[in-house]
């Protein structure tokens, strides 16, 4: 059975008060539509600032309640596909992203997308790499805006996170309140000028709730390995929180004391970023999948 959640009407913060869109059973095939990050609001490339509506950015289709999903459990969400509509939206301008000191205006561009490319210009064709921006479960306490990346997830607009990926989150609330939206046809690391191509779409998933797995801050796996996520003030402790956490998970699974491992993880592990234009910046450390194989780490 395949359970499909239209986009409808959005959410703009992740918290244990929205009241759930839909009920769903671990395992069943979810297909979940989703506005760009503008809410389909940029209808050309003169949209003026003052005609969109900037309470409604960033948002995530949602919440879902998902059966079975309880307090410290851990939600699984395995994304088998991402579908994108047929243009996408690039935005920068005064005061956004890494160089908005020196921008005057805020400029738009439409990006039709064409044969699995996204037409910048004439010469210029983008290689698709479609991914998810806003993605996550209601946080412990209080409500952030799906702007805001954290523990819960939200927008840690990391390009991992695309098909035949999976996400780990750890769960606060009873049915762990799922969202996700803010797609990009493609996005480079940082995501420098604000916005990745942006576009609406649709994601298909499967949830798993784990009762083996102990996380306080969003995990992600794919074929090459695993990266922990993780979300602070500045770039600098976002990527000592994403080491420390995954030097902590590995502790669990392997005989090397914290010295040999700080050491391997030296040798083999990358910091990655994710993001450097959020309100919290987003950094993973990313460690690769022959050496899970070595210890046999086949669970995440």
């Amino acid at each position: 059975m395949t359970v499909k959640i239209p986009k409808g009407k959005p959410i703009y913060a992740f918290s244990k008060d929205n009241a759930p869109v839909a009920h769903v059973k671990p395992n069943e095939e979810v297909i979940i539509e989703t506005y760009d990050c503008f809410e389909d609001q940029v209808k050309s490339e003169n949209t003026n600032y003052d005609s969109i509506d900037w309470e409604r950015v960033n948002p995530a289709t949602g919440p879902l309640y998902i059966d079975g999903a309880e307090p410290g459990k851990v939600l699984a969400v395995h994304i088998e596909k991402i579908t994108i509509k047929s243009k996408g939206v690039l935005a920068t301008g005064k005061d956004l992203g890494t160089l908005g000191h020196r921008l005057d205006e805020l400029s738009f561009k439409i990006a039709p997308i064409q044969d699995d490319q996204v037409l910048f210009n004439e010469k210029i064709k983008i290689p698709f790499r479609k991914m998810i921006g806003v993605i996550g479960v209601a946080p412990l306490e209080g409500s952030i805006n799906c702007g805001t990346p954290g523990t819960h997830g939200g927008n840690m607009d990391t390009t991992l996170i695309t098909e035949k990926t999976t996400l780990y989150f750890p769960i606060y609330h009873k049915g762990a309140l799922f969202g996700l939206g803010d797609m990009h046809a493609a996005m480079g690391d940082g995501e420098i000028g604000v916005s990745g191509v942006e576009i609406a779409g649709s994601a298909t998933v499967r949830f798993e709730v784990r009762d083996d797995l102990k996380i306080d801050t969003p995990l992600l796996s794919n074929e090459k390995g695993i990266a922990v996520i993780a979300s602070e003030s500045t770039l600098d402790s976002a990527a000592q929180q994403s080491v420390e956490k995954m030097i902590d998970l590995l502790s669990e699974y392997v005989d090397l004391n914290l010295a040999d491992l700080t050491m391997l993880m030296s040798a083999i592990g990358d910091v990655q970023v994710s993001q450097i234009v959020d309100p919290k910046r987003t950094a993973r450390f990313f460690v690769p999948r022959w050496f899970l194989d070595l210890y046999n780490i086949h669970t995440i």
